[in-house]
């Protein structure tokens, strides 16, 4: 089975929010092939939860609610996002801002 690349899943998810009326941006590149994808979601400028793409005991990917409890302390979530970074160098994080972006990213998931 092909698996797509992280770069293919990100543009995807880049211009999937953009058609929905929303913001979306690379914060940090990883590796193109097989980096893991964290999410940073926010509507209208305020922080949400933070998503991570990652392989499941069986093998395929799930996503999951990772970082602080609380999505507003930006401290505790620059800082988790630092620990992610420098623990998998290969991270992509990327940040979309538009009304319920879990649900859009639940959305893309299923697609992928």
């Amino acid at each position: 089975m092909t698996r797509l690349t992280s770069r293919f899943l990100v543009d995807l998810l880049l211009r999937r929010t953009e058609s929905a009326g929303g913001f979306a941006t690379i914060l940090v590149k990883g590796d193109e092939h097989s980096g893991i994808i964290l999410v940073q979601c926010a509507e209208r400028g305020q922080p949400g939860p933070l998503l991570e793409r990652r392989f499941s005991p069986t093998g395929d990917y799930i996503w999951e609610a990772v970082g602080p409890a609380d999505p507003k302390d930006g401290e505790s979530r620059a800082n988790y996002q630092n620990r992610r970074q420098k623990a998998d160098p290969d991270l992509w994080i990327v940040e979309l801002d538009i009304a319920d972006a879990p649900r859009l990213v639940a959305e893309w998931a299923a697609l992928t």
